[in-house]
C-alpha cells in the first residue's frame, strides 16, 4: 500500500515513516503544501495524510483542488488543532478522516486500514487473479483458500503485480512503487524478491505466475500448470 505523507514536522514525518513502513507501506513524503498538492494529482496513491497547517497551500486547500479534479483517494486529516469547525470543514472538502496530534500511532494504523479498505470507489478490497486472493487492508494472502506467509516487501512487491495483471512492469517501477521513489541501490534487488515470491506462490502450488519478459520487465497472469 502506497501512501502520501503531507506534513512540515521533519521529526514527526520521519517518525511516521519508520513506522509505517514497518507495518508494510510505501511512504513518500513531501514538506510543503505545494509539492504534496503535486505529489497526490501526478502519481497514485492508496491513501493521503495531510497536516493542515503546511508552508505554502494548506491542507484544507490541498483537498479542495485533489478533489476538484476528481481525484478520490481516502484523505486523513493531521493538525494541532481540536476543534469541530476544524474537522467540519475537512469534512465538508472532502476529507474522509481526521486526527488530533499528538494521536496514539496504533490508531493511526488502524484509521488508515480502514480507510485503505473502504478504498477509492472502484478500487476493490480483495484482489484477485486465477487463484491467488490478496486482502490489503488485512494483509492476508491464499493460493485455493490455503494460507501463504509473505514478508512486508514480498506482500508490496506482489500487491503491485495484482494491481496490475497482464501488464509488463519494468524493474524501475517496480522499484519506484514498491520500495521506494529514491531508492538508488542496485535492481536486481527486484529479481531475487521475484525469486523469493515463486519459490511461496508457485513452487508449492506446482505452477507459474510471474512471467520473466527479458529486457522488458516482469508480469503476472493467470497461474497456469509448470509442464
Amino acid at each position: 500500500m502506497r501512501v502520501l505523507i503531507v506534513e512540515d514536522e521533519l521529526r514527526l514525518a520521519q517518525t511516521l515513516r519508520r513506522g509505517l513502513e514497518l507495518e508494510g507501506f510505501v511512504v513518500v513524503t513531501a514538506a510543503t503544501g505545494d509539492e504534496g498538492l503535486r505529489m497526490a494529482v501526478s502519481d497514485t496513491f492508496d491513501v493521503l495524510v495531510l497536516d493542515i497547517m503546511l508552508p505554502g497551500l494548506s491542507g484544507y486547500e490541498i483537498v479542495r483542488r485533489v478533489r476538484a479534479q476528481q481525484i478520490w483517494t481516502p484523505i486523513l486529516m493531521l493538525t494541532a488543532k481540536d476543534g469541530e469547525y476544524d474537522q467540519a470543514d475537512a469534512f465538508d472538502l472532502g476529507a474522509d478522516d481526521y486526527l488530533t496530534k499528538p494521536f496514539s500511532f496504533v490508531v493511526l494504523i488502524a484509521r488508515l486500514r480502514a480507510l485503505v479498505r473502504r478504498g477509492a470507489p472502484a478500487r476493490p478490497v480483495t484482489l484477485t487473479v486465477g487463484e491467488l486472493e490478496l486482502d490489503p487492508a488485512r494483509r492476508t494472502l491464499t493460493r485455493g483458500g490455503i494460507d501463504i506467509a509473505l514478508t512486508p516487501r514480498e506482500f508490496g512487491l506482489l500487491e503491485f503485480f495484482m494491481r496490475h495483471p497482464g501488464t509488463v512492469l519494468t524493474k524501475a517501477e517496480i522499484l519506484r512503487n514498491v520500495w521506494d521513489a529514491n531508492y538508488d541501490g542496485d535492481d536486481n534487488v527486484v529479481e531475487v524478491y521475484v525469486g523469493y515470491l515463486r519459490r511461496k506462490i508457485d513452487a508449492p502450488f506446482g505452477t507459474h505466475s510471474i512471467d520473466t519478459i527479458r529486457g522488458a520487465g516482469y508480469r503476472l497472469t493467470a497461474d497456469h500448470a509448470l509442464r
